[in-house]
């Protein structure tokens, strides 16, 4: 592990609250190696450089440590996320490369964590890597999201889902609200200016049983990086009909469906 990796993510980790072991922080260096040497083969990111992956992939993923939840029967009080996750269940809802939901695992040990994505060859990749990193507590599951929510095994079996950077907001919260539990979140990982896409998607989280909670914005700790977490809060169970067949959330945005029905 070089020594500007493990400074550059250690110091932007515990500006999070997020105390990295030594250990953790290999498991990093790691994923950064393999990550970056199996996408000369296959497409897993654009951002390769050791400071990039740090700063916009795994800094990034930490962000959601310092969400601050309402505490439970107490909703004038507040606790922070990284507080709540051990023993808690989240799946990551188009994963990708493994963020944010590989990260938080590494991050957390005691977190429960399923990877989702629709491409069987980056899921192959990331059970690799788990396999190499040692970690228990974290499976893979292929699919696409329409269709996975309305298995029973997944619909409504979650603390918390997250996606980072998958769709607009009102197709994510159909993709990402029905693995949620009643009491449970939704965490939509979002660029700094989402006023215009927050608006739309108002429509699509009530009708889905849940109701936005917060918005939380702030800059990647050493950058001028903008960046907005959407706390959505899951009140009811989403109706069954949803999610919608395979393709057809991202092609007629519930939004927009919301407000003729």
């Amino acid at each position: 592990m070089t020594e500007s990796f493990r400074e550059g993510l250690s110091r932007r980790a515990a500006a999070l609250g997020v105390e990295l072991t030594e250990a953790q922080l290999e498991k990093f260096f790691l994923y950064y190696e393999r990550m970056t040497e199996k996408n000369k083969v296959m497409n897993l990111t654009s951002i390769t450089e050791e400071s990039d992956v740090v700063l916009k992939h795994f800094t990034d993923s930490l962000s959601l440590a310092a969400v601050s939840l309402p505490s439970a029967g107490d909703v004038s009080r507040e606790t922070l996320l990284r507080n709540t996750l051990p023993g808690k269940r989240l799946i990551d809802v188009g994963t990708g490369a493994g963020f944010p939901g590989l990260a938080l695992k590494i991050a957390f040990p005691e977190l429960e964590v399923v990877l989702n994505d629709s491409l069987q060859k980056r899921l192959r990749f990331l059970n690799e890597l788990i396999e190499e990193l040692n970690l228990k507590g974290i499976s893979c599951v292929h699919g696409r999201a329409e269709e996975l929510a309305h298995e029973r095994k997944w619909r409504g079996a979650f603390d918390f889902s997250v996606s980072r950077a998958v769709a607009r907001l009102s197709v994510l919260s159909e993709y990402d609200l029905p693995f949620v539990k009643n009491g449970g979140y939704f965490l939509a990982m979002k660029a700094g200016g989402i006023e215009e896409e927050l608006e739309e998607a108002k429509a699509a989280i009530r009708l889905l049983g849940g109701k936005l909670i917060k918005r939380e914005s702030f800059i990647l700790p050493e950058s001028d990086i903008e960046r907005s977490i959407l706390l959505i809060g899951k009140l009811r169970e989403s109706p069954s009909r949803y999610p919608r067949r395979a393709g057809i959330p991202s092609k007629e945005p519930l939004g927009m469906a919301g407000k003729r029905e």
